[in-house]
């Protein structure tokens, strides 16, 4: 019965609707331009997905329906295509895998749910607060039953935002009294603030900045307020509070229970406050009381507090939550009511009487009761030495209560809580660093359904690429087959790229500050030494003086040097001669904005600036606070805007490093946080004795008198053993935060050699020539031309070596895998790429030339101005080792992808230079490179495949759920539908054939860049931590996209006059 089942099935129209590869290829598109929609309707947002995304895309019918769709389609398939057979196993497991991965989803979506629970040191919770929000409301009445009052309780569950409608209204009824609830409006960041109003109460503002923050609080006339523990009362005498008064508008008064002082912020002017004695009220001057600093800014202010949308310079400075106003009526009465609330929020309910009925009603998250409870121990912050702002790591030491059991346990960022199928990790935590947010996630079945999906995935596409009787393998076959028949290869491609620099006539001013510099200038094997030297950056990296003084002069100029000074020279001259690096034009002007030249008063020409041209004759800032403030705040800054906030930034950088405040190289003893400072910072420092204070002290200006004297005399020796004091000065002290001293030598090396700036060149050069003598190859193959195609074979081999070792190096100074940010991101990929250049090179050398060309541009990308390749500190989040599982698969995949668009470009013009006379070599290095493509993009899929369901791994084991619409996962799952559309094309009628092939190859790879640059610099999410600071402009895209049209169209005609059967 079955099988007849089965065969009819099969044979019915709409099963061979729902079944064929048009539907399939159809879903393919359709997926992925409504999560491409989803991630873009979220631009501008601080988080996504949000609510707006949701309610349009990711909660939909219609996109379920896809995926529901996508289950049946696969299913389906399996019996279409009868893979249900050894020889197909790879394909079966593939199908079954994403029906199980579908499924998975569909369970997490409808049974799993998420939530936060805060816990303050030493309470304890049992409760989570759904991440979903609801509208709860109680109705109260004279109702009774059996002498008990009734209550209507409702319950709804709201996804709001201020893009949508939201209109809902819910009708019910108590006791037969009709009641009618309606949405009016909502306010997303919304804040309860005072707002100006004579006919309000009366205020007086106080601003306090705890914590490093800035605080505003208004004390109502008649009230007693509390903050940070001192008490502050307005016209109401309170003993033990700081009283306030202006019982007399005159002579406003204050009185304090402690002494104090309080400063004119207009001249400085400092005084005392007695305690407990009546003194003049200062407005606008700074009070010191009880460890508690504020001003009082202004007098007196009436007004009334209402709910309003917060504004964007609060932002940081007050805690927002989200309003919702509603109407409610019943008998005839209506009333409108705001309630505060939102996700992770559980707010006392508002009450009020509308037609002799109680509401109470709140807006918030759900209380959902746990088996167990949570005690929290002690929270900890760890931070990077030197920085009280950047943390390393944060932890929760908590205790599981569970009945009369109990365990402790910490929970930090990759290591969660997974007890009872509740999966705790850390998310957030309180400002003051005594509390913890965790967040909760609930779905063991939906976690386990798509786990086994994930294995299921991971063998079918290991078996594609390893297994006989693939795809792969048909296509492995293929290729041998063309190889054989192949006498010539043809190549049509020879690209060169020369770039013309010029300098403008130097200044008579700049030669002479030029020649005093020369002049002053130290060696370079004694700067060479002071390089070595170990200081703490901003960051809390520690790392060689080499290695600041180099990324200094490249975010200032964008070069190594300085007029023959290398950068050790530079910043030893800096701290020397700090007042005439003031006058040398040092920092670099981007072309095309002479706006930026108008406001420095410079001319149009200019290509260096000094950092006194951003200072008039009176010492102004020639860029106004206007202008910056306009610049930074910018939601999407225009070119002006951009070039503003840069110069600025290269201004401040400069400046720093001629105040001394970046020579951070004087340990200070005991430190908790392992800080060091500069020199300007080293009076407030003490090391034990008045002695000891006065040596290190004079360590720095002994030292550069011990360089200059060397310089006259040509012995350095009195200088190195004052240097070696600094460095037994830095392991006295911070001796477990200095890095090893092969690690220095290795920085070092790594710094001199500028190994990815120099292959760049090399890989371009010799690509370039490969492709010459390829040409040659055509016309002349001598044992000359094959000899020189072999040899420049191996230099790009010994450069891809180069490269690795490069990548090892930086590895092993960061002590972190090199892919976790932009500049180390790009260097990856492009090893990526030429590996896979090479491995496909055994068929073809012009893939290996090809792909050279193409490894040298991703390395000029990455040396460009707007990629920073400091070293940096790892965000505590990729501290994990499934991280370098996950990222190292999933952006190496991106190698063959580039090599796979390389290749569609190498191809279509080939075809567009067929000629009748060649048409029969062009034909068989057509098919080559279309084999090679195919395998190349099937390699790079499996790739990209595994390595985003691994990420699905990190992120249940990093955040506690598989998947959440992320931008970044979101577009690498866009990018597998794309490249499975394209994969798949052969098997949709209409779309077979080489020329649509790599021509859509070539298209398909703007999904891999909008992966991997656009969500960091247009969309925002998690996965912030590779994005830069300055995007492709839409320009370039515009353009991208009218070349591969013009391309395709050009290509085609040649391809149906000469190719299409």
């Amino acid at each position: 019965m079955c099988t007849i089942l089965k065969a009819y099935l099969m044979k019915s129209r709409l099963a061979q609707i729902i079944f064929s590869t048009r539907l399939m290829a159809v879903l393919f598109i359709a997926f992925a331009v409504a999560m491409a929609v989803g991630t873009f309707l979220d631009m501008g947002a601080e988080t996504s997905p949000t609510p707006y995304s949701r309610s349009l895309v990711y909660n939909t019918w219609w996109f379920e329906a896809i995926m529901g769709l996508f289950m049946v389609n696969f299913a389906g398939n399996i019996f279409r295509y009868k893979l249900l057979k050894k020889e197909k196993l790879a394909t079966l497991l593939m199908h079954l895998a994403f029906v199980l991965i579908l499924l998975g989803a569909f369970v997490t979506r409808y049974i799993g749910f998420e939530g936060v629970m805060p816990i303050r040191e030493g309470a304890s919770n049992d409760k989570i607060l759904s991440e979903k929000v609801y509208l709860k409301a109680y109705i109260d009445g004279t109702y009774e039953v059996e002498g008990t009052l009734q209550r209507r309780a409702l319950m709804r569950e709201l996804v709001l935002s201020e893009k949508l409608s939201n209109d809902f209204q819910i009708n019910t009824d108590y006791n037969n009294t009709p009641v009618e609830i309606k949405y009016v409006n909502y306010i997303d960041d919304a804040v309860n603030e005072l707002i100006e109003d004579p006919s309000g109460n009366r205020y007086i503002k106080l601003v306090e900045a705890s914590g490093g923050t800035r605080h505003d609080h208004f004390i109502e006339e008649g009230t007693v307020e509390n903050i940070h523990n001192i008490l502050f009362a307005f016209n109401k005498p309170t003993t033990g509070a700081v009283n306030i008064s202006d019982v007399d508008p005159e002579n406003p008064t204050l009185s304090s229970p402690f002494h104090g002082t309080v400063m004119r912020m207009a001249d400085q002017q400092k005084t005392s406050v007695v305690k407990d004695s009546l003194q003049p009220l200062k407005f606008r001057s700074l009070y010191d009381l009880g460890e508690t600093q504020f001003v009082l800014p202004e007098p007196v202010m009436r007004g009334k507090y209402e709910i309003v949308k917060m504004k964007a310079s609060d932002k940081g400075t007050k805690q927002p939550q989200d309003a919702l106003e509603l109407e409610i009526t019943a008998n005839n009465e209506t009333k409108h009511v705001t309630l505060l609330g939102g996700k992770g929020s559980v707010n006392p309910m508002e009450s009020l009487k509308v037609g002799g009925l109680d509401f109470h009603l709140s807006y918030g998250s759900k209380e959902i009761q746990l088996p167990f409870s949570i005690h929290l121990n002690d929270f900890i912050a760890d931070k990077f030495p030197g920085n009280m702002k950047a943390f390393k790591a944060f932890k929760s030491k908590v205790t599981v209560q569970d009945g009369d059991e109990s365990f402790d346990y910490d929970i930090f960022m990759n290591n969660i809580l997974d007890y009872k199928g509740y999966k705790f990790f850390q998310a957030q935590f309180d400002p003051d660093e005594k509390g913890t947010i965790l967040s909760v996630n609930h779905d063991f079945w939906g976690t386990w359904i798509s786990y086994i999906g994930y294995g299921l995935l991971f063998a079918a596409m290991l078996a594609i690429i390893f297994l006989k009787n693939t795809r792969f393998s048909d296509l492995r076959k293929q290729l041998q087959k063309i190889k054989e028949k192949k006498n010539l290869l043809t190549v049509l491609i020879l690209l060169t790229t020369t770039v013309g620099f010029s300098q403008e006539h130097t200044k008579l001013e700049k030669r002479k500050v030029d020649s005093i510099l020369h002049e002053r200038a130290f060696s370079k094997e004694a700067a060479a030494k002071f390089g070595a030297l170990i200081i703490q950056d901003f960051g809390g990296r520690m790392k060689p003086l080499n290695t600041y003084s180099s990324e200094l002069l490249r975010k200032l100029s964008e070069t190594d040097s300085y007029e023959g000074l290398d950068a050790n020279q530079v910043f030893l001259s800096m701290t020397q001669n700090s007042r005439l690096w003031f006058d040398v034009p040092v920092i670099k002007l981007k072309r095309g904005n002479d706006s930026i030249r108008k406001i420095l008063n410079i001319a149009s020409d200019v290509k260096y600036v000094a950092l006194s041209d951003f200072f008039d004759s009176k010492g102004q800032h020639k860029i106004s606070n206007e202008q910056l403030e306009a610049a930074t705040k910018a939601f999407n800054p225009n070119k002006f805007q951009k070039d503003i906030t840069k110069i600025y930034q290269q201004e401040q950088l400069f400046s720093e490093a001629l105040m001394g405040s970046v020579l951070k190289i004087f340990p200070i003893p005991n430190d908790s946080n392992n800080k060091w400072v500069s020199y300007p910072e080293l009076g407030e420092v003490d090391y034990g004795t008045a002695e000891m204070n006065t040596n290190i002290r004079n360590l720095l200006p002994a030292y550069i008198s011990a360089l200059m004297k060397g310089k006259e005399t040509g012995d350095y020796s009195s200088a190195d053993k004052l240097l070696e004091g600094f460095k037994v000065l830095q392991k006295k002290y911070s001796a477990d935060i200095m890095p090893s001293d092969s690690k220095i030598k290795a920085e070092l090396i790594y710094n001199k050699s500028n190994v990815f700036k120099n292959l760049q060149y090399s890989y371009f050069v010799f690509g370039a020539v490969l492709f010459i003598f390829l040409i040659a190859q055509i016309f002349s193959d001598n044992k000359f031309v094959r000899g020189t195609v072999l040899a420049l074979k191996s230099i790009i081999v010994l450069c891809f070596i180069i490269h690795t070792a490069g990548l090892i190096a930086r590895w092993y100074i960061s002590g972190h895998a090199p892919w976790s940010d932009a500049y180390e991101s790009i260097i990856y990929v492009s090893w990526a790429t030429m590996l896979f250049g090479l491995i496909f090179g055994k068929k073809s050398d012009l893939t290996i030339a090809a792909t050279a060309f193409v490894t040298a541009m991703l390395l000029w990308v990455s040396n460009l101005s707007f990629i920073d390749p400091a070293i940096g500190n790892l965000q505590p989040v990729l501290d994990s080792y499934w991280l370098m599982i996950h990222v190292a698969i999933i952006v190496a995949s991106y190698g063959p992808f580039t090599l796979g668009a390389i290749l569609g470009i190498v191809t279509l013009l080939l075809m567009l230079f067929t000629t009748t006379d060649n048409k029969v070599k062009m034909d068989l290095n057509i098919k080559e490179l279309t084999v090679i493509n195919e395998m190349a993009l099937t390699v790079g899929l499996v790739m990209l495949t595994i390595g985003n369901f691994l990420g699905g791994m990190w992120a249940n084991e990093s955040w506690g759920r598989y998947w959440g619409w992320d931008p970044k996962e979101t577009w690498a799952l866009i990018s597998i539908m794309v490249y499975a559309f394209i994969i798949h094309m052969r098997l949709v009628p209409g779309l077979r054939g080489r020329w649509f092939f790599n021509w859509i190859a070539i298209l398909g790879f703007g999904s891999i860049l909008f992966t991997y640059f656009g969500v960091n610099f247009y969309l925002v999410g998690l996965h912030s931590y590779a994005s830069g600071d300055k995007s492709v402009s839409n320009d370039s895209i515009v353009i991208a996209f009218i070349l591969w049209l013009i391309l395709g169209a050009v290509s085609y005609f040649k391809y149906k006059k000469y190719y299409k059967k």
